[in-house]
């Protein structure tokens, strides 16, 4: 990583070389009007079709998902929904799973300049924007997305598929907080050990039903989410603590 400080209050995190490395070193070869849009396509969680991979090509497969996992998580932020999908395959990929490594290395290619630019509105105030995409997948489980910022660009991103199948949207987004809150809370003890006392941390959600349900626990729940697992109670628990607003 090269990390940029030249412009106060920000910090400019690049990896061109290592962005370059993994072009030259790739099996295919690009031209340099070659480019995709986005990351992937609308076929990203269909299940992969075709033959599986030759041992050379699945080892190259797996090498490259495993570096663009590195990438995903310092500088490209927004490659890492695309990868988190890609390195659930590394163990039997086919050739449908292929295409999609090389649509995301042609992504690349066309903007490899790119980086990630962090700056803070406040140091004592953290903002997490947490999603879920309901029954999205092909066993119908639901899929969690999240970003966590200080005022400009990502300093966290996750992205992953739910390990339960969920019976309504409002039942996938209280999942998808359970899956985020660790890290929430975790962040704001680092900081704080840092010192930086955190004053506010706000999750953001679209689903009303599940913002009372969090805020309100077992009060706001009808017949159908009753069932829900006693163990999102703890995100209530931690709002009433005062250690999450939302």
């Amino acid at each position: 990583m090269t990390l940029d400080y030249s412009k106060k209050g920000k910090l400019k995190i690049r990896m061109d070389d290592y962005v370059q490395r993994m072009l030259d070193n790739f099996s295919v070869k690009f031209k340099e009007d070659d480019k995709q849009e986005t990351p992937a396509g609308n076929n990203l969680l269909e299940v992969g079709k075709g033959n599986f991979l030759d041992k050379d090509q699945q080892t190259e497969f797996h090498r490259f998902v495993v570096k663009h996992l590195f990438l995903t998580k310092r500088a490209r932020l927004d490659m890492h929904p695309t990868v988190a999908i890609l390195a659930s395959q590394v163990q039997n990929p086919n050739q449908s799973d292929w295409h999609k490594l090389v649509r995301l290395m042609t992504y690349m290619h066309s903007t490899k300049k790119w980086h990630l630019t962090l700056s803070a509105d406040n140091l004592q105030v953290m903002k997490w924007f947490v999603d879920a995409s309901f029954a999205v997948h092909p066993d119908f489980k639901s899929h969690t997305g999240g970003v966590m910022t200080m005022g400009g660009g990502a300093m966290q991103a996750m992205s992953k598929k739910q390990k339960l199948n969920s019976r309504s949207s409002t039942h996938a987004e209280l999942i998808g907080v359970d899956n985020a809150i660790t890290q929430e809370l975790w962040t704001r003890m680092f900081m704080e050990e840092q010192g930086y006392p955190i004053e506010k941390n706000i999750l953001y959600q679209d689903n009303m039903s599940c913002i009372l349900l969090e805020k309100n626990g077992r009060s706001s729940a009808g017949k159908r989410s009753r069932s829900l697992n006693i163990c999102y109670s703890f995100v209530t628990d931690q709002v009433e603590k005062g250690n999450l607003t939302i």
